[in-house]
């Protein structure tokens, strides 16, 4: 049977924007495979269906109303793919090979997403990228459907976000791979546990994965866009170097439906190009 996704939910009380990946820490009193349940998210004060006005809602939001250089933005081959800030993903394997991880598996409210396990404000542990002589870590990844991104003008299903910090656990790179069906199984989400429901919350400690999988399924970065961009939902800080692949990870349609089966709307609009020095 193929593993599916279904209905993950917050480990977190409240959602406050792209997952915040704050729960890293094992959860003593769960076996590996035990789920626990919490009857729902609070709500915020904005959606992304309106994600036009946040910046008027809440004046901590301010950023992404007038902010120089918000995401998503659309971008396109007529622009060229970049040809700096090569990543390296050399710091993805260990010191014996091995490119395991162990986190915890939920969903933050608008998809599946994974926190890995590390001790607290420690993030040189983690599995690490490195581009234009700076190292960064990589501290969980996130779902977003719709893609965030188009490219061409066309929207994938759902988007990616492999969300890496810096030595003081600032949020500073954002890997993002659009997600398509195809007609085989995924490596990356075939290794995902399989979860049964679809409106109640959940979270499964201990899971262990392969981060890399997904680095492997579009060619390592070989090809990608670059700017300078945000957090894609509030409080919307700039300050991110955005790396969106150009190849697609393609999934089985199984996987697709169950995947969007446990997501909710959380496609920003696209912003204007402003200061993003797209590929520069």
């Amino acid at each position: 049977m193929i593993p599916s996704i279904l209905a993950l939910a917050a480990a977190v009380p409240a959602v406050l924007g792209c997952a915040q990946h704050d729960n890293y820490k094992p959860l003593p009193h769960f076996g590996k495979r035990q789920i626990t349940t919490n009857p729902g998210r609070t709500e915020t004060d904005w959606a992304y269906e309106a994600s036009y006005n946040w910046g008027r809602i809440n004046e901590t939001y301010r950023e992404c109303q007038v902010g120089t250089q918000q995401s998503p933005i659309a971008l396109s081959l007529n622009q060229g793919l970049s040809q700096r800030h090569f990543p390296s993903f050399a710091g993805y394997s260990n010191s014996s090979g091995e490119r395991n991880v162990t986190g915890n598996f939920y969903n933050w409210g608008y998809g599946p997403a994974f926190t890995l396990h590390h001790e607290e404000d420690v993030w040189t542990t983690l599995p690490s990228m490195t581009f234009d002589n700076e190292t960064v870590y990589l501290r969980g990844w996130h779902v977003h459907a719709p893609a965030d991104h188009t490219v061409g003008g066309d929207r994938s299903k759902a988007e990616l976000h492999y969300v890496h910090v810096d030595e003081e656990g600032h949020e500073a790179a954002v890997l993002a791979i659009r997600l398509d069906p195809g007609i085989s199984s995924s490596p990356f989400f075939a290794q995902l546990p399989s979860m049964i429901g679809f409106n109640e919350t959940m979270v499964q400690e201990g899971v262990t994965i392969n981060p890399a999988l997904a680095i492997d399924a579009v060619n390592s970065f070989q090809e990608f866009w670059t700017y300078k961009g945000s957090l894609t939902s509030p409080p919307c800080h700039e300050g991110i170097r955005f790396f969106v692949a150009r190849n697609i990870l393609f999934t089985s349609v199984d996987e697709m439906q169950a995947l969007l089966g446990a997501s909710t709307y959380s496609a920003r609009a696209e912003q204007e190009v402003w200061q993003h020095e797209i590929n520069v």
